[in-house]
């Protein structure tokens, strides 16, 4: 099976997944082509111009499959590129555009809402990598299409839904092959908390900040922790990162800052961590999270995200808007936990075994397959 791969948008986790798909599905050939993860709003627009200028042999060579990911302008490439209007052709979303927060300008337009929802009408199969992202967009582009003027067929909605599917990223088989330690059996002091994602607005630094003020700043006592601040950092960053350093410093409770380059290292920061940490005002799969759950950090996460739909509520705390009221319930949560820490009673991480790529291979191989059946049927 001859397959080429576009990425619109080539963040971390999307080129980690499209290098999997070529190392555990051996038996596709697969042509790989990819746009550097910058000028969002150019890619999600421009991607299908990119792309067709780009007239390399590898664009223009024989194929049985075409898959994009949801910031590739899919129904725009087909039309420049007709050879590829002639193949099956797979939408695989990562995050969908209808369920970014609303007051950031790199997602104030209007257009990339229209961009995916054109890809996902045009796509022969759309794939998902939760139900949690999967009905967001649905909803999203439900409500989009009810607020255009004339013209509009609500039913494609529902068209993308009978194509639709969910098949999560799947996480790298090592990660259930390494030792994880016990963290009722080998309790290491101070307990160690990890917050791993990039340092983006998104992922809500500013519930992190309350939520530790109240924890280290009030009259109740707290169990000794060490937190490590790590995950992508950009040339613009959200000030309140500074504010977070400086307060865990004056406690001394600061662990590893910033960006960790190695790898190896990185994955030894989460295997000795007690506790994964998350506060985002979006998560469409969580796959930094899943890694550390995966090698053995219990999970406190936000539950208007995905995570009940992987984890159940037992690992989630209420989210309801208001800051301070969140910071405070954060800040209980997290008190609690460093309590079961220390008494030996801290809550196992869940097994994630079922994620694994050596547990996800076959659904990806029957995706691709399926989708080119269906095609000439």
């Amino acid at each position: 099976m001859r397959v080429l791969l576009l990425s619109g948008y080539d963040a971390a986790s999307h080129k980690r997944w499209r290098q999997a798909l070529a190392e555990y599905l051996p038996e596709c050939e697969f042509t790989q082509l990819a746009l550097a993860p910058r000028f969002f709003s150019w890619r999600i627009r421009g991607s299908s111009l990119t792309f067709a200028s780009l007239k390399t042999a590898a664009l223009e060579a024989e194929y049985d499959l075409l898959i994009c990911t949801s910031m590739v302008d899919l129904s725009s490439l087909r039309g420049m590129v007709p050879k590829l209007a002639k193949l099956p052709t797979i939408l695989y979303c990562h995050e969908n555009q209808f369920d970014y927060p609303t007051n950031h300008q790199q997602h104030s337009s209007i257009e990339p809402q229209i961009v995916t929802l054109y890809s996902s009408i045009c796509a022969d199969r759309v794939v998902f990598n939760s139900e949690f992202n999967r009905q967001g967009f649905l909803a999203g582009a439900h409500k989009l299409l009810k607020k255009l003027p004339d013209g509009v067929d609500l039913t494609l909605v529902e068209s993308v839904r009978a194509k639709s599917q969910v098949l999560p990223v799947p996480l790298e088989n090592n990660l259930f092959n390494q030792c994880v330690k016990s963290k009722k059996t080998a309790l290491s002091m101070p307990a160690k908390i990890v917050w791993n994602h990039r340092w983006e607005y998104d992922k809500n630094p500013e519930l992190l900040y309350r939520a530790l003020q109240h924890l280290l700043s009030d009259d109740n006592p707290h169990p000794a922790f060490q937190l490590h601040l790590i995950g992508q950092q950009f040339r613009q960053k959200p000030a309140v990162f500074d504010k977070i350093k400086s307060l865990l410093e004056s406690y001394h409770c600061l662990g590893e800052l910033g960006y960790i380059e190695s790898h190896k290292q990185y994955m030894n920061i989460l295997q000795q961590s007690d506790i994964v940490l998350s506060t985002a005002d979006h998560d469409f799969q969580g796959l930094s999270v899943l890694e550390a759950v995966a090698l053995g950090c219990s999970p406190l996460l936000p539950r208007h995200q995905v995570y009940p739909e992987i984890l159940g509520e037992d690992f989630c705390y209420p989210v309801t808007g208001n800051l301070e009221r969140d910071s405070q319930t954060l800040a209980d949560q997290l008190r609690a936990r460093l309590n079961e820490y220390v008494s030996g009673r801290l809550a196992d991480a869940p097994d994630l075994s079922h994620l694994s790529w050596g547990y996800l291979a076959q659904g990806y191989r029957q995706l691709l397959t399926g989708t080119i059946e269906q095609f000439y049927t």
